[in-house]
C-alpha cells in the first residue's frame, strides 16, 4: 500500500540533451510541488562528495534540469533557474518546463474560429517551443467543452501569459515532468480519500469572499469592439461586478462564454481546505505521485465547525524532505491544498 510521508528522494543534474552532469549522491534537503494553472518550483540543496563538486561547479541556469525522484518513481523535472555555491553545500532552484512560457512570444500570427479552447492551448504551447523546445510533450486529458475565437500576432504578448488567459475562461493546465496537461474544469476524477485521522494536526477550512463576482463583463479587442457579460445581481451575495480586457478575443459570443466560464468559478463564495500547514500523516493511504493538480481527493472531516464531505480538487501539492545523510533516510512531510469550486458549494 502506498502512503504519504515515507518516501525517500534522489536528484540528479541533467544536460539539455539528458546526459547526466552531477547526481546528487549526498541529498540533504529536497523539497518540491504541483500547482493547477501555474508554474511549479523545486529545490535541492546538495553536499558535494569525491568528485561532485567539481561537476556541480559547472551546473547552470537554462544549461541544466534538475530531475527528481521519489522511491526510485520519477516525480518532478524542469530546467535549473538559480545556483548558489557556499561552503560545503551546493542549492540547486528550478521550475517545471512551463517557465519557459514566460519567456517566449507567439511565432506565427493565428487566428482560431469557434474552436475548443484545448486546441488554441496546445497550439500556444507548442508554437512557443517551435524554435527551440527543450522536449515538451501535451497531453489533452479532456476537451474543455467551451469554445471560442481567438487571435494571436506574432511577437505580441508572452505565450505563458496567453495560455494563462484561456486558464481563467474554462479550461485548467498542469505540468508533471516535461508533459503539459490540459483538461477541462470540471474534471473531478478522485485519486485517494483523507479524513481527519489523515490530518491529525487537523485543517483550516475557509471561504474567501474577495473572490466572489456575480456579474463579469469581458471585453475583446480594440479592434473589435465586442463585449461579453455574463451575471448580474444575485439574492444573497448582492451585486459583485468584474471588468477585464481579453485582447485576444475577437467575437461578442467568445465574449460572452469568457465572462460565463469566469462566473462559474465565482459565482459563490469559494471553500477551501488547506493543510499547507498541516502534514497529512505517514500513515494515510495515499500515492503521492498521484497527487496531481486537476485531479481531486474526497475529504471527510469534521474537526471544524465547518464540516465537509465532499469531492474537492486538489489546486496544489507540497512534498519537502530533511534531515537526511549517507546512511539515514530523511524526514519526509506530504501536504496538499484542496477547494471545492463555486459550482460546487452549495
Amino acid at each position: 500500500m502506498s502512503v504519504a510521508g515515507c518516501g525517500t528522494h534522489t536528484a540528479q543534474l541533467l544536460d539539455r540533451n539528458g546526459a547526466t552532469v552531477a547526481a546528487a549522491n549526498v541529498l540533504t534537503e529536497v523539497e518540491w510541488n504541483r500547482v493547477l494553472d501555474g508554474t511549479s518550483a523545486a529545490r535541492a540543496l546538495i553536499q558535494p562528495d569525491g568528485d561532485c563538486c567539481g561537476r556541480l561547479g559547472n551546473v547552470g541556469s537554462w544549461r541544466n534540469r534538475l530531475v527528481l525522484f521519489r522511491d526510485g518513481q520519477y516525480v518532478w523535472d524542469g530546467p535549473v533557474t538559480s545556483v548558489t555555491w557556499s561552503l560545503g553545500e551546493v542549492e540547486i532552484l528550478a521550475e517545471d518546463i512551463s517557465v519557459w512560457l514566460g519567456d517566449r512570444v507567439p511565432h506565427e500570427s493565428k487566428s482560431f474560429t469557434n474552436v475548443d479552447l484545448s486546441e488554441i492551448a496546445q497550439w500556444l504551447i507548442d508554437d512557443a517551443f517551435a524554435p527551440d523546445d527543450p522536449g515538451h510533450k501535451v497531453k489533452v486529458i479532456g476537451k474543455a467543452g467551451i469554445s471560442g475565437s481567438r487571435s494571436y500576432t506574432a511577437g505580441v504578448g508572452q505565450s505563458g501569459d496567453h495560455l494563462d488567459q484561456l486558464a481563467e475562461a474554462g479550461i485548467d493546465y498542469t505540468v508533471i515532468g516535461s508533459t503539459v496537461l490540459l483538461l477541462p474544469e470540471t474534471h473531478l476524477v478522485s485519486v485517494g480519500r483523507l479524513s481527519d485521522a489523515d490530518l491529525p494536526d487537523g485543517l483550516e477550512v475557509s471561504d474567501d469572499g474577495k473572490a466572489l463576482v456575480t456579474r463579469w463583463i469581458v471585453e475583446g479587442s480594440d479592434d473589435s469592439g465586442v463585449i461579453g457579460s455574463d451575471g448580474g445581481v444575485d439574492p444573497v451575495y448582492g451585486l459583485h461586478e468584474r471588468y477585464v480586457q481579453m485582447t485576444e478575443i475577437t467575437d461578442t459570443a467568445s465574449a460572452v462564454e469568457a465572462a460565463k466560464a469566469r462566473r462559474r468559478t465565482s459565482a459563490q463564495v469559494p471553500v477551501f481546505i488547506d493543510t499547507q500547514q498541516v502534514t497529512i500523516s505517514p500513515l494515510a493511504a495515499i500515492d503521492v505521485p498521484n497527487l496531481v493538480p486537476g485531479w481531486a481527493l474526497d475529504i471527510t472531516s469534521s474537526s471544524t465547525c465547518r464540516k465537509v464531505t465532499q469531492r474537492l480538487k486538489i489546486t496544489g501539492v507540497k512534498v519537502t524532505e530533511t534531515g537526511g545523510d549517507e546512511t539515514t533516510p530523511g524526514t519526509e512531510s506530504v501536504q496538499v491544498q484542496v477547494a471545492a469550486a463555486a459550482t460546487e458549494v452549495a
